[in-house]
């Protein structure tokens, strides 16, 4: 007893650390006092799933490394990011973790799919070895392009989640692209070669009902990645306004990025620090229990998150969105033409209808080149280390 009350007096303690101001606390798409609502804040980072560096798994590759330490952190940030899709797209925003409490099978199912051993999901064994693919040797340090290229094609496995990955590549978004990569998901091959459907038929297991059809058949829940340069060296300052009304919409799935060569996962901001989560921690790897059971405490953060200055990071970054639907969709494309509205907030990409004529073939993107794509392709793939596209003001 006298522990607990040490450990919680402790996370108390260290709580009052979070600055005491009238400025809201945005975390991921929710709005917070830190006044009346600590512990709601603490209870929703503590909610999201933590990943970091780990030691003693299965070798990657079976001869290769046995902990991600020192290179790891990029694609910690990866696994997190598209953990948070995940939690999303089967628990729901509103989802939390609290300790010792039995959770849900899907939650396990969540967490199953990021532990480290090679037929995880989205291990990092197949995140490092996917790597490879894209120039990446096992043990080399991402960017946040690499991981969200390689996360892509990951996701193709993972038919439980059956989500669209889409990457917006050239700080354009493509309301075409994504609509019809999302409206994909059809009974059988191609929408057009449909015959009529049966008014009977079930959809997803659901008999089809007004909206059901739509809900569940036709429009797949959509990650969006985008991967953005915000400066040379240091982030514009233009862009910090456009950056913190990201976190401010409810498809949020946070920024991964971080400082020069230390990638962190940004779930939120507060006045003019950012709050993330941080995978430089090493913990030993977890095993499931003799009842079957995964231990899950150590993959969440269960002390107050860390802040940084926005003026601080790299501008390398790759910012997430999630839509479940095709409403949460255009709702986000709504605020997107808002944003370009207010005063001192530089777009940080554009959003288009359609492809404009100057764009490579988006077949570039599906990461199955044959050797003459290989160098288009290699802007895209280490486009965070090489030459970017500067936005200019």
């Amino acid at each position: 007893l006298f522990l607990a009350t040490l450990t919680y007096d402790t996370l108390r303690f260290e709580y009052e650390d979070f600055p005491e101001t009238k400025e809201p606390v945005w975390i991921l798409g929710r709005k917070y006092s830190v006044f009346t609502e600590k512990e709601e804040i603490l209870l929703d980072v503590t909610s999201r799933l933590w990943f970091t560096y780990r030691k003693n798994f299965p070798a990657i590759g079976g001869t290769g490394p046995t902990s991600d330490t020192g290179w790891g952190c990029m694609l910690r940030c990866g696994q997190m990011i598209f953990a948070q899709a995940l939690v999303c797209r089967h628990l729901g925003r509103d989802w939390r973790w609290i300790k010792g409490k039995r959770q849900m099978d899907n939650y396990f199912n969540v967490l199953n799919a990021f532990i480290d051993k090679k037929d995880s999901y989205y291990s990092i064994h197949q995140i490092a070895q996917m790597g490879v693919g894209e120039g990446k040797s096992i043990g080399q340090w991402y960017g946040p392009n690499t991981v969200a290229q390689v996360l892509k094609k990951l996701a193709t496995f993972d038919t439980w989640s059956s989500l669209a990955v889409h990457i917006a590549m050239d700080n354009t978004v493509v309301m075409e692209e994504i609509r019809r990569l999302c409206q994909s998901n059809f009974p059988c091959a191609g929408a057009a070669a449909c015959p009529a459907v049966e008014a009977d038929v079930l959809y997803n297991g659901y008999p089809e009902e007004a909206g059901v059809r739509d809900r569940l058949s036709l429009w797949k829940p959509l990650v969006l990645l985008i991967p953005l340069r915000l400066g040379l060296t240091e982030i514009n300052e233009a862009y910090i306004e456009t950056l913190k009304h990201c976190f401010m919409m409810p498809q949020s799935l946070g920024v991964i990025g971080g400082k020069p060569n230390s990638a962190h996962y940004f779930i939120g901001y507060v006045g003019e620090e950012l709050i993330y989560l941080d995978p430089h921690t090493t913990q030993p790897a977890v095993e499931p229990n003799d009842s079957g059971c995964l231990p899950d405490e150590s993959f969440h953060c269960q002390h107050p998150p860390c802040r940084m200055s926005i003026a601080e990071l790299d501008p390398s970054i790759a910012v997430g969105f999630f839509c479940n639907t095709e409403e949460d969709f255009n709702d986000w494309c709504q605020q997107i033409k808002k944003l370009s509205l207010v005063r001192g907030a530089l777009p940080m990409f554009e959003l288009v209808e359609r492809q404009p004529s100057h764009f490579s073939n988006p077949d570039v993107l599906n990461l199955t080149p044959d050797s003459s794509d290989a160098d288009r392709l290699e802007r895209f793939f280490d486009s965070e280390d090489e030459d970017f596209e500067i936005l200019s003001l």
